[in-house]
Protein backbone atom coordinates (compact mmCIF):
# COMPACT_ATOMS: atom_id res chain seq x y z
CA UNK A 1 0.00 0.00 0.00
CA UNK A 2 2.77 2.34 1.14
CA UNK A 3 4.41 1.22 -2.08
CA UNK A 4 1.42 2.41 -4.10
CA UNK A 5 1.41 5.69 -2.80
CA UNK A 6 4.47 6.60 -2.90
CA UNK A 7 4.50 5.80 -6.89
CA UNK A 8 1.03 7.75 -6.84
CA UNK A 9 3.33 10.87 -5.16
CA UNK A 10 5.94 10.70 -7.28
CA UNK A 11 3.05 10.08 -10.46
CA UNK A 12 1.80 13.20 -9.68
CA UNK A 13 4.87 15.08 -9.44
CA UNK A 14 6.10 14.64 -12.65
CA UNK A 15 2.85 15.25 -14.11
CA UNK A 16 3.56 18.88 -12.31
CA UNK A 17 7.53 18.81 -13.84
CA UNK A 18 6.17 18.60 -17.05
CA UNK A 19 3.28 21.32 -16.76
CA UNK A 20 5.74 23.73 -15.18
CA UNK A 21 8.16 23.06 -18.20
CA UNK A 22 5.67 23.55 -20.55
CA UNK A 23 4.29 26.78 -19.12
CA UNK A 24 7.90 27.91 -19.02
CA UNK A 25 8.31 26.99 -23.03
CA UNK A 26 5.16 28.31 -23.70
CA UNK A 27 5.94 31.51 -22.05
CA UNK A 28 9.12 31.82 -23.90
CA UNK A 29 7.54 31.22 -27.09
CA UNK A 30 5.24 34.68 -26.02
CA UNK A 31 7.97 36.77 -24.89
CA UNK A 32 7.98 39.58 -27.61
CA UNK A 33 11.44 39.63 -29.03
CA UNK A 34 12.47 42.67 -29.86
CA UNK A 35 11.84 44.21 -26.53
CA UNK A 36 13.83 41.32 -24.94
CA UNK A 37 16.62 41.69 -26.86
CA UNK A 38 16.98 45.52 -26.38
CA UNK A 39 17.31 45.00 -22.91
CA UNK A 40 19.46 41.80 -23.36
CA UNK A 41 21.73 42.52 -26.65
CA UNK A 42 21.27 38.96 -27.61
CA UNK A 43 20.03 37.21 -31.05
CA UNK A 44 19.83 33.37 -31.16
CA UNK A 45 20.14 32.41 -34.48
CA UNK A 46 19.09 28.40 -35.39
CA UNK A 47 21.83 27.55 -38.35
CA UNK A 48 23.29 24.64 -39.69
CA UNK A 49 26.56 23.20 -39.19
CA UNK A 50 26.75 20.71 -42.19
CA UNK A 51 26.33 22.61 -44.82
CA UNK A 52 29.18 23.95 -46.79
CA UNK A 53 29.24 27.52 -47.79
CA UNK A 54 26.24 28.17 -45.58
CA UNK A 55 26.52 26.46 -42.19
CA UNK A 56 29.53 24.93 -41.64
CA UNK A 57 32.03 23.64 -38.11
CA UNK A 58 35.22 24.42 -38.92
CA UNK A 59 36.78 21.59 -37.40
CA UNK A 60 39.98 23.77 -35.99
CA UNK A 61 38.16 26.63 -34.58
CA UNK A 62 35.08 24.74 -33.19
CA UNK A 63 32.84 27.31 -34.87
CA UNK A 64 30.34 27.61 -37.53
CA UNK A 65 30.93 29.45 -40.59
CA UNK A 66 29.40 30.71 -43.60
CA UNK A 67 27.25 32.94 -45.68
CA UNK A 68 24.20 32.23 -43.32
CA UNK A 69 26.60 33.19 -40.21
CA UNK A 70 27.80 36.25 -41.92
CA UNK A 71 24.60 37.26 -42.62
CA UNK A 72 23.28 36.61 -39.24
CA UNK A 73 26.03 38.34 -37.72
CA UNK A 74 25.55 41.60 -40.14
CA UNK A 75 21.70 41.55 -38.86
CA UNK A 76 22.46 41.13 -35.68
CA UNK A 77 25.05 44.28 -35.75
CA UNK A 78 22.23 46.53 -36.93
CA UNK A 79 19.79 45.64 -35.04
CA UNK A 80 21.75 45.71 -31.52
CA UNK A 81 24.74 47.74 -32.58
CA UNK A 82 28.61 46.42 -31.97
CA UNK A 83 27.24 45.90 -28.88
CA UNK A 84 25.30 43.01 -29.60
CA UNK A 85 25.82 39.39 -29.89
CA UNK A 86 24.67 36.47 -32.41
CA UNK A 87 24.59 33.25 -30.48
CA UNK A 88 24.42 30.47 -32.72
CA UNK A 89 21.77 26.80 -31.93
CA UNK A 90 22.41 24.03 -34.69
CA UNK A 91 19.32 22.64 -35.95
CA UNK A 92 18.55 20.70 -39.42
CA UNK A 93 15.59 20.33 -41.54
CA UNK A 94 13.50 18.08 -38.52
CA UNK A 95 14.11 20.52 -35.52
CA UNK A 96 14.13 23.95 -36.60
CA UNK A 97 10.59 24.85 -36.70
CA UNK A 98 9.96 22.95 -33.55
CA UNK A 99 12.54 25.22 -31.64
CA UNK A 100 11.58 28.11 -32.66
CA UNK A 101 7.93 27.62 -32.02
CA UNK A 102 8.49 26.68 -28.63
CA UNK A 103 11.25 29.90 -28.32
CA UNK A 104 14.48 28.14 -27.92
CA UNK A 105 15.52 30.08 -30.73
CA UNK A 106 14.61 33.80 -32.19
CA UNK A 107 14.95 32.98 -36.14
CA UNK A 108 16.09 30.55 -38.52
CA UNK A 109 18.43 31.63 -41.33
CA UNK A 110 19.72 27.66 -42.47
CA UNK A 111 19.16 27.52 -46.18
CA UNK A 112 15.01 27.57 -45.82
CA UNK A 113 13.20 28.06 -47.98
CA UNK A 114 10.07 29.92 -48.85
CA UNK A 115 6.86 27.71 -48.54
CA UNK A 116 3.15 28.11 -48.81
CA UNK A 117 2.96 25.01 -46.32
CA UNK A 118 5.71 26.56 -43.84
CA UNK A 119 4.18 30.34 -44.15
CA UNK A 120 0.88 28.31 -42.11
CA UNK A 121 3.79 27.94 -38.79
CA UNK A 122 6.35 30.62 -38.75
CA UNK A 123 6.45 34.21 -40.46
CA UNK A 124 9.48 35.27 -43.33
CA UNK A 125 11.67 37.75 -44.10
CA UNK A 126 12.42 39.23 -47.24
CA UNK A 127 14.40 37.07 -50.15
CA UNK A 128 17.94 37.13 -48.77
CA UNK A 129 19.20 34.05 -50.84
CA UNK A 130 17.75 33.33 -54.22
CA UNK A 131 18.05 29.53 -54.75
CA UNK A 132 17.20 27.34 -57.53
CA UNK A 133 18.08 24.28 -59.69
CA UNK A 134 20.86 24.45 -61.62
CA UNK A 135 23.56 22.63 -63.87
CA UNK A 136 27.09 22.09 -62.65
CA UNK A 137 29.61 21.58 -65.51
CA UNK A 138 33.41 21.28 -66.44
CA UNK A 139 35.01 25.00 -67.39
CA UNK A 140 34.90 24.56 -71.04
CA UNK A 141 31.49 22.86 -71.68
CA UNK A 142 29.61 23.76 -74.61
CA UNK A 143 26.45 23.69 -72.15
CA UNK A 144 25.68 27.47 -71.02
CA UNK A 145 22.23 26.86 -69.71
CA UNK A 146 19.24 24.35 -69.67
CA UNK A 147 18.38 25.39 -72.61
CA UNK A 148 21.03 23.51 -74.25
CA UNK A 149 20.76 20.01 -73.03
CA UNK A 150 19.49 18.00 -75.72
CA UNK A 151 19.14 14.02 -77.03
CA UNK A 152 22.97 14.04 -76.99
CA UNK A 153 23.56 15.38 -73.52
CA UNK A 154 23.09 13.46 -70.43
CA UNK A 155 22.12 14.82 -67.02
CA UNK A 156 23.23 13.28 -63.57
CA UNK A 157 20.54 13.76 -60.92
CA UNK A 158 20.01 11.64 -57.46
CA UNK A 159 16.99 9.05 -57.37
CA UNK A 160 13.81 9.70 -56.56
CA UNK A 161 14.86 13.69 -56.53
CA UNK A 162 12.64 16.76 -57.55
CA UNK A 163 15.56 17.40 -59.69
CA UNK A 164 14.97 14.40 -62.04
CA UNK A 165 11.89 15.34 -62.33
CA UNK A 166 12.17 18.91 -63.18
CA UNK A 167 14.66 18.58 -66.05
CA UNK A 168 11.95 16.10 -67.69
CA UNK A 169 9.88 19.66 -67.47
CA UNK A 170 12.91 21.57 -68.89
CA UNK A 171 14.75 19.26 -71.10
CA UNK A 172 12.75 16.97 -71.96
CA UNK A 173 14.68 15.38 -74.96
CA UNK A 174 17.76 14.77 -72.52
CA UNK A 175 18.89 11.75 -71.03
CA UNK A 176 19.08 11.48 -67.45
CA UNK A 177 21.28 9.04 -65.34
CA UNK A 178 19.78 9.06 -61.80
CA UNK A 179 22.38 8.17 -58.77
CA UNK A 180 22.06 7.17 -55.03
CA UNK A 181 23.44 10.36 -54.19
CA UNK A 182 25.00 14.05 -54.70
CA UNK A 183 28.77 12.21 -54.52
CA UNK A 184 28.03 9.46 -56.55
CA UNK A 185 26.44 12.01 -59.32
CA UNK A 186 29.71 14.06 -58.73
CA UNK A 187 31.98 11.34 -59.54
CA UNK A 188 30.21 10.07 -62.56
CA UNK A 189 30.28 14.02 -63.68
CA UNK A 190 34.06 13.61 -63.37
CA UNK A 191 34.24 10.28 -64.81
CA UNK A 192 32.16 11.71 -68.39
CA UNK A 193 29.42 9.48 -67.39
CA UNK A 194 27.36 12.35 -67.83
CA UNK A 195 27.72 16.05 -69.78
CA UNK A 196 25.55 18.19 -66.53
CA UNK A 197 24.51 17.70 -62.87
CA UNK A 198 21.57 19.16 -61.57
CA UNK A 199 20.47 19.31 -58.35
CA UNK A 200 19.71 23.15 -56.00
CA UNK A 201 22.23 25.99 -56.89
CA UNK A 202 23.46 26.01 -53.11
CA UNK A 203 24.51 22.19 -53.07
CA UNK A 204 26.44 23.20 -56.60
CA UNK A 205 27.80 25.85 -55.26
CA UNK A 206 29.91 24.28 -52.04
CA UNK A 207 31.16 21.53 -54.99
CA UNK A 208 32.24 24.47 -56.86
CA UNK A 209 34.36 25.64 -54.35
CA UNK A 210 36.08 22.15 -53.31
CA UNK A 211 36.33 21.15 -57.31
CA UNK A 212 37.70 24.94 -59.34
CA UNK A 213 37.44 23.07 -62.33
CA UNK A 214 33.78 23.22 -62.53
CA UNK A 215 31.08 25.73 -62.86
CA UNK A 216 27.51 26.91 -62.92
CA UNK A 217 25.68 26.68 -66.20
CA UNK A 218 23.37 29.15 -66.91
CA UNK A 219 20.48 30.85 -64.42
CA UNK A 220 18.73 28.90 -62.24
CA UNK A 221 15.40 27.51 -63.84
CA UNK A 222 13.37 26.84 -61.05
CA UNK A 223 12.64 29.08 -57.85
CA UNK A 224 13.10 28.20 -54.03
CA UNK A 225 14.10 31.96 -52.24
CA UNK A 226 15.67 31.39 -49.05
CA UNK A 227 13.91 33.36 -46.12
CA UNK A 228 14.98 33.91 -42.17
CA UNK A 229 12.03 32.25 -40.32
CA UNK A 230 10.58 34.39 -37.17
CA UNK A 231 7.78 33.14 -35.15
CA UNK A 232 4.15 33.98 -35.49
CA UNK A 233 3.21 36.70 -33.62
CA UNK A 234 6.59 38.61 -33.60
CA UNK A 235 5.97 41.26 -36.00
CA UNK A 236 7.96 44.14 -34.44
CA UNK A 237 11.43 41.80 -34.21
CA UNK A 238 10.66 40.55 -38.09
CA UNK A 239 10.09 44.18 -39.30
CA UNK A 240 13.41 45.03 -37.65
CA UNK A 241 15.03 41.88 -39.28
CA UNK A 242 13.32 43.41 -42.90
CA UNK A 243 14.98 46.85 -41.95
CA UNK A 244 18.55 45.41 -41.49
CA UNK A 245 18.65 43.30 -43.99
CA UNK A 246 17.27 45.93 -46.39
CA UNK A 247 20.49 48.51 -45.03
CA UNK A 248 22.73 45.59 -45.36
CA UNK A 249 22.04 44.88 -49.12
CA UNK A 250 22.18 48.76 -49.69
CA UNK A 251 25.80 49.98 -48.29
CA UNK A 252 27.41 47.14 -49.47
CA UNK A 253 28.09 44.57 -46.53
CA UNK A 254 25.68 41.57 -48.11
CA UNK A 255 27.69 41.93 -51.45
CA UNK A 256 30.80 42.00 -49.74
CA UNK A 257 29.35 38.55 -48.04
CA UNK A 258 28.41 37.26 -50.69
CA UNK A 259 31.51 37.49 -52.22
CA UNK A 260 33.44 36.39 -49.47
CA UNK A 261 31.72 32.61 -50.21
CA UNK A 262 30.47 32.71 -53.45
CA UNK A 263 33.85 33.90 -55.10
CA UNK A 264 33.42 31.73 -58.45
CA UNK A 265 29.79 32.35 -59.12
CA UNK A 266 29.25 33.10 -62.96
CA UNK A 267 33.28 33.41 -63.33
Amino acid sequence: MKKNKKMSLLFLFSILLITLFGCGQSSLAKVDILTRIEETPKIFWGVKNDTRLFGLTNIETRKVEGFDIDIALAITEEILGPEGEALFVEVTSKTRIPLIKNGNIDAIIATMTISEERLKQVDFSDVYFDAGQSLLVKKGSPIKGVEDLDETTTVLAVKGSTSAINIRKFAPEAKILELENYAEAFTALQSGQGDAMTTDSAILLGMVEENPNYQLAGEIFTDEPYGIAINKGQEPFLAAVNEALTTIKENGTYQAIYDKWFPNVNE
